[in-house]
C-alpha cells in the first residue's frame, strides 16, 4: 500500500491545471455501449475509476486504448451482456452500463454495485425507472437481471433527484421506442454532459440542463469524439488547499459557473477571488472566518467538498455547522481529522466544528475518496509531518494529486507504506 508522507507549513504559488471530471467519464464511457463504432474521448482522467470502468467495458468485448489523456472506445466486438462482480465491486458507478445494455441489447446482467465504503445509496430508483420503460427486472444472487424486446417510452418522476438514475433511465431511454418524460431529474454538469453527448451521438433530447427531461427515442445512434468536462470537485479541492496554507494560486481549464456554490462560500470565508472565463485564483484571508454549509443536491454546495470544507473550518476563526443533507453517515474522515487536532463534534448529519489555531501532524488512514482529500489538505498546514495511509482511494477520483500539489511548493512525497 503507498502512503503519503507530508511535511506541513509550506506555503503554495502558482497554477495548477485541473484534470478532466471523473464522473462525467465514467458516465460517458458505458454511452459508448449505445451505438456500434470508434468513440474519443478526449481530457479524460488517469485514474483508478477510469481504469476500472476499462476493465469492465473489455470484459464485453469493447477494445480500449488510452493514450496522452485521450481514450479511445471501439464497441464493434461487444458481445457479452453481463457486469461481473469481480469489476463492479470495486466501483459503483459500474451500474451505469445496465441503462445501455437494456436499452440497445434487450438484456444486462449487472452485479449490485461497491465502492465506496461508506453509506447506503440504494439502486432502486435505477431499477424503477428501467421497469417503467417496460424491461422485467429480477434481482437473484446479488445480481439485476433485466431483459426487454424493446423498451418503450414512459413518465418516470424520481422522488429523490439521483445522478445515477438520471444517467442510467437516460441512456435507456434514447432507443425506446415514443417519448420518455423524465421529472425531478439531476441537473448537475455531468449529466448535462452526458445529454449532449447523446444529443451528438444523435439522441433527440429536450431540457438539458434542468430537471425536466423529454426524450423521442430514436433507431439508432452513432460514434462521436468529445472533449470531457473539467473536474469541478478537484476545482473546489485545490482553492481549498490554497486557502487553507494561507496562500494565493489559480487554478485553470476550469468552468467556474460548475462550483460557484464552493466560491460564493469561499469569499464568505473571507477570501479573494478573481474568477475569470476558465482560470480562478484565490487569495487566503487571515484569519479564516467560520462559515455554516448544507451540502445539497446541484447547484447546491456539492456533498464531494464537505469534508475538504470541513478541513477548512477545522483551522478558521470560530464555530461553524456543516451538514450533510444527501450522505447522512458521510463522516467518516472526522475522527481522522480529531487525531491531527482538529475539535469537532458530531451531532448526526452535522459536523460542529470549532477552529483551532494549528493542526499537529500524525499517522491517519483514508477511508473513501474525498476523505483522503481532506486529509491531505489538513497534512498540508499541520505542524510536522502527517502520513495518510490508504491513498489508493485518492487514486480513485484525483490524478496525481502529490505531483499538482508540488508544482504549487508543497512538501509530499507517495512512499511506499503498509496497510493497518
Amino acid at each position: 500500500m503507498d502512503k503519503f508522507v507530508i511535511h506541513g507549513g509550506k506555503p503554495l504559488s502558482g497554477t495548477v491545471t485541473i484534470s478532466g471530471a471523473k464522473n462525467a467519464t465514467l458516465a460517458l464511457m458505458p454511452a459508448a455501449l449505445l451505438a456500434t463504432g470508434t468513440f474519443h474521448l478526449s481530457n479524460t482522467p488517469v485514474l483508478r475509476d477510469v481504469t476500472t470502468m476499462s476493465s469492465l467495458l473489455k470484459s464485453m468485448g469493447m477494445k480500449i486504448d488510452f493514450k496522452d489523456h485521450v481514450l479511445t472506445l471501439e464497441t464493434r466486438d461487444v458481445h457479452k451482456y453481463e457486469a461481473p462482480y469481480e469489476h463492479v465491486k470495486k466501483m459503483r458507478a459500474s451500474i451505469y452500463v445496465l441503462g445501455p445494455l437494456v436499452g440497445r441489447y434487450g438484456r444486462a446482467k449487472v452485479s449490485l454495485p461497491g465502492g465506496c465504503a461508506w453509506g447506503p445509496r440504494p439502486v432502486d430508483l435505477h431499477i424503477e425507472g428501467i421497469k417503467k420503460l417496460g424491461a422485467e427486472v429480477e434481482l437473484k444472487r446479488g445480481y439485476i437481471h433485466a431483459k426487454a424486446s424493446k423498451l418503450t417510452g414512459a413518465r418516470i418522476h424520481f422522488d429523490i433527484s439521483s445522478v445515477g438514475a438520471t444517467g442510467n433511465v437516460l441512456m435507456a431511454a434514447v432507443l425506446a421506442k415514443g417519448t420518455t418524460l423524465i421529472t425531478n431529474a439531476a441537473i448537475e454538469p455531468e449529466i448535462t454532459a452526458l445529454a449532449q453527448f447523446l444529443t451528438s451521438m444523435g439522441a433527440k433530447i429536450d431540457g438539458i440542463r434542468t430537471s425536466r427531461l423529454e426524450v423521442e427515442g430514436v433507431s439508432e445512434l452513432h460514434a462521436v469524439d468529445a472533449d470531457t468536462i473539467p473536474d469541478r470537485i478537484e476545482a473546489g479541492t485545490f482553492l481549498i488547499a490554497g486557502a487553507m496554507t494561507r496562500s494565493t494560486i489559480t487554478i485553470d481549464h476550469v468552468q467556474p459557473e460548475h462550483f460557484a456554490a464552493v466560491t460564493a462560500k469561499l469569499e464568505d470565508a473571507g477570501c479573494r477571488l478573481h474568477v475569470g472565463k476558465s482560470t480562478v485564483t484565490v487569495q487566503a484571508p487571515e484569519p479564516i472566518k467560520p462559515v455554516d454549509v448544507i451540502a445539497a443536491i446541484y447547484p447546491g454546495f456539492p456533498t464531494d467538498i464537505q469534508a475538504q470544507w470541513i478541513a477548512l473550518m477545522a483551522i478558521a476563526n470560530g464555530t461553524s455547522v456543516v451538514t450533510d443533507t444527501i450522505y447522512l453517515d458521510r463522516f467518516k474522515h472526522v475522527p481522522e481529522l480529531v487525531r491531527l487536532g482538529a475539535e469537532i463534534e458530531m451531532r448526526k448529519n452535522a459536523a460542529i466544528v470549532r477552529g483551532v489555531k494549528y493542526l499537529t501532524g500524525a499517522t491517519v488512514m483514508s477511508t473513501d475518496l474525498r476523505a483522503s482529500a481532506s486529509l491531505i489538505l489538513a497534512g498540508l498546514v499541520a505542524e510536522g509531518t502527517t502520513e495518510v495511509l490508504r491513498v489508493y482511494h485518492i487514486d480513485r477520483g484525483y490524478e496525481a494529486i502529490e505531483k499538482k500539489l508540488r508544482t504549487l511548493g508543497a512538501d509530499i512525497q507517495r512512499v511506499a507504506g503498509d496497510e493497518f
